[in-house]
């Protein structure tokens, strides 16, 4: 590396100082010792030690230099020679290299004084090229050709046009000069050990623009029409690409012709264009070219509505599948991640250009499965990353799930991915239908929906849930859980299809998924229950499927596998709501059967106090906003309650439930049960577990709790005073403020701040009510506080 700089540097200096004495030649207007020293100054371009990239700053010094040179050989009175005469002239240069380059600059001259046609000067000098062979050399004496003569081609609306001259000669000049720059690139590919076979290719690539520029050059000129482009350039660009058998130069010229040319003669020139892919070389990476073109090709669709007949008209869609077709046949060591991402980019192209086209989606997926079969599941990570994206394509561009359950291919697909990677693609087929509020409204669309899911609601082959991180599994089920509620349909036959369908799936999914899966399923048919309110429950099944009775027998063994789970306390909630819709549909015997499963659940699955007390007021809040039951019934089931109610395992939990247990015998509806006497009691039998729980609290601490157990007994005395109920009387009232009164300024009793003043906020209401007057006033007229 060294060396490299020390020789780059000893001909940068060699140049500069041959290009001294030339501009001293030059502005005394001395054409012989400006050619000698030119001469001179190019000689230092023959070097073959300096890789590419230092050639290129090397051949720079010089090109700079040939500016200055140009300039004067155009003033014929500075120099006195004809430019037919110069040209002849600088033929006679020692160095076939350095004559070259003069030929070249003086050519440049001799084309613009237009003494000559323009194309026996470019065909003369691009055969004179071919005396130089090296490589390196050559490729940079042909790219000066080029820069030189882009500006003077007989192109169409050029002043060099006409007279013999025409857009052809201009397209075979480049042609001519991109071949033999292609064969000379071509030739630096070296066979021998690895690490010089690297550095080789890396230098090469270093010098593909100047092979690439002539591509360039042809896209540029005006006179390459269509037809031309078809019939001419495109065949022996091709026939170049093809011949040469160079995987580098194969991939990046076919890449530059994507890149440099107009997406409409891609269109139009289709077949030709993938015809040429499948007689690449097998290392050549075609598709990233095919992937390319179809990038161009989508983007070029969505430039405008009006392109999109002509895709139509020239059958892209059919073409671009055959060529992948025939390129993944051709290349059978194509690992499994190219096929793909093949198959990727051509949906993304018809989800562009055909997306009202789904069976040309269908299509491609069901390609995909070919490809796919008779592999074991996808473990490579790229290629289950391009799978992914294959599925995840058509979900961002219909934003309705429903148009992609009807691709039949779509859940083939998925079959093939492994365990985790069917989760990810659930969660975003569910995100999709979320983001975009879909309703998926058929029990068939569901079933397609559960299988396209199942990597959520059951366990696949090679996963076990405890295998799963529980925050992300819970994640996972709550969002099943929120999907449940996105699927409705107004028709109740079908809404109960779709219920049907549902539960099918999530019974498969294994006890620890049910708590999450089975509250939103009971939770939609209960919202079906209520649609069908009213409705004759003794109706011939045949008639109407969808009846209440039929969705709470549904309903009854959902709950119950969830029981056994144990989640006691989750279904014993669920019994108390299909309970309390029962109530609503008027519907007796199964309202009283829920809250006898929840009874049975409360006996004998309820183990923990605290649950307990929890469960203990639910029943008693349900039971009171039940009206459907006869007195026997409801008798049966408030006696159930109270009792339960006082066997709780703490005191102070016992006195609030028995107290909350009045409610059940004073309903404030216009038909409700006002049984006063039995509130009484209800608050009497509070009032002595209170006071059995201040004296266990005396025995075991040597000092009474709080009296906040009496303070909240005083408070439902008023709330039924309120109401009316006979048998609470001021005296009663009364009495209960002088036993708190007395309790607390008992020396056994711990002070306690928050009781305090909860009772004096009491006695406040009560003191506001009296002064309040009216009716009420006088009610609580007697009461001294």
């Amino acid at each position: 590396m060294e060396d490299e700089e020390k020789w780059l540097a000893e001909g940068i200096a060699a140049i500069q100082h041959n290009a001294f004495y030339m501009s001293r030649a030059l502005d005394s207007n001395n054409l012989r010792e400006a050619l000698k020293y030119s001469a001179l100054l190019l000689s230092e371009l023959r070097t073959s030690k300096l890789s590419p990239h230092k050639y290129y700053e090397l051949y720079m010094r010089a090109f700079d230099e040939l500016r200055k040179l140009e300039m004067f050989f155009r003033e014929e009175d500075r120099h006195g020679c004809s430019v037919i005469g110069l040209y002849e002239l600088v033929q006679h240069a020692g160095n076939i290299l350095p004559r070259l380059y003069l030929l070249c600059t003086v050519g440049s001259v001799y084309i613009k004084s237009k003494e000559a046609p323009a194309k026996d000067i470019l065909k003369d000098l691009v055969e004179m090229c071919r005396g130089i062979q090296h490589p390196t050399r050559g490729l940079f004496l042909r790219s000066y050709l080029a820069q030189i003569s882009r500006d003077k081609l007989p192109d169409l609306g050029s002043e060099y046009e006409g007279e013999g001259d025409t857009v052809m000669d201009a397209v075979d000049f480049v042609l001519q000069n991109f071949t033999e720059m292609n064969k000379l690139w071509v030739r630096m590919q070296q066979n021998g050990p690895v690490r010089l076979k690297e550095k080789l290719e890396k230098e090469r690539s270093e010098l593909r623009d100047l092979v690439g520029k002539n591509l360039h050059v042809l896209s540029q000129i005006e006179g390459v029409d269509l037809e031309m482009y078809k019939d001419v350039v495109l065949s022996r660009v091709l026939e170049q690409v093809v011949n040469c058998k160079d995987e580098i130069a194969q991939y990046y010229l076919m890449d530059c012709i994507i890149q440099v040319f107009p997406d409409e003669y891609h269109l139009q020139t289709l077949e030709t264009l993938l015809g040429a892919c499948p007689q690449l070389q097998p290392a050549v990476d075609v598709k990233t070219v095919l992937s390319r073109l179809m990038e161009r090709l989508s983007n070029y669709a969505d430039s405008s509505a009006e392109v999109l007949p002509y895709f139509l008209q020239v059958e892209a869609f059919a073409k671009l599948s055959s060529a992948i077709g025939k390129v993944i046949e051709a290349q059978v060591d194509m690992p499994v991640v190219g096929a793909i991402s093949l198959y990727v980019s051509l949906l993304t192209f018809t989800l562009h250009v055909h997306p009202d086209r789904l069976d040309y989606v269908d299509q491609i997926l069901g390609a995909c499965v070919k490809r796919l079969s008779g592999k074991a599941k996808l473990e490579d990570s790229k290629a289950t990353k391009q799978v992914v994206a294959l599925l995840s394509a058509p979900l961002e561009k219909y934003t309705d799930i429903v148009t992609v359950l009807t691709l039949s291919n779509y859940p083939r697909v998925m079959d093939h991915l492994d365990a985790g990677t069917n989760i990810i693609m659930a969660k975003i087929i569910i995100e999709s239908i979320m983001k975009n509020d879909t309703c998926v409204s058929t029990a068939d669309k569901v079933e397609v929906l559960f299988e396209l899911i199942k990597g959520l609601i059951k366990d696949l082959d090679g996963t076990a849930t405890d295998e799963l991180d529980e925050e992300d599994f819970k994640e996972e089920q709550n969002s099943v859980a929120r999907l449940i509620h996105m699927l409705y349909n107004d028709e109740p036959e079908e809404m109960l299809k779709i219920i049907c369908t549902v539960r099918k799936h999530i019974m498969a999914g294994g006890p620890k998924r049910l708590t999450f899966t089975v509250p939103p399923l009971v939770f939609s048919a209960l919202k079906l229950v209520r649609r069908l309110q009213g409705q004759d429950g003794d109706m011939a099944g045949e008639e109407v499927p969808a009846t209440p009775k039929k969705i709470f027998q549904l309903l009854n063994e959902t709950i119950e596998a969830l029981s056994l789970v144990p989640s006691s306390e989750l279904a014993l909630r669920l019994y108390l709501q299909c309970a309390e819709a029962a109530n609503d549909c008027e519907l007796e015997p199964i309202a009283y059967e829920f809250f006898t499963l929840a009874f049975v659940l409360y006996e004998e699955e309820v183990a923990d106090s605290k649950a307990q007390v929890t469960a203990i007021h639910l029943i008693i809040g349900t039971l009171q906003k039940m009206s459907v039951f006869g007195v026997e019934n409801r008798d049966t089931l408030t006696h159930k309650a109270t009792g339960y109610s006082a066997k709780l395992l703490k005191k102070p939990d016992q006195c609030r439930a028995v107290y909350a247990c009045s409610h059940l015998f004073w309903v404030d509806d216009q038909d409700g049960i006002k049984d006063g006497e039995r509130v009484l009691l209800c608050l009497k039998r509070s009032l002595r577990i209170a006071n059995a729980a201040q004296q266990q609290a005396n025995v075991t601490r040597g000092s009474s709790g709080p009296v906040t157990l009496f303070v909240e007994i005083l408070n439902k005395y008023l709330y039924f005073f309120e109401k009316g109920n006979p048998h609470i009387t001021p005296a009663a009232i009364q009495s209960l403020i002088e036993l708190i009164r007395t309790e607390m300024q008992s020396d056994a009793t711990t002070p306690d701040s928050a009781s305090d003043a909860f009772f004096s906020s009491t006695l406040r209401y009560v003191q506001f009510q009296k002064q309040k007057g009216g009716v009420m006033g006088e009610k609580y007229g007697p009461i001294k506080v």
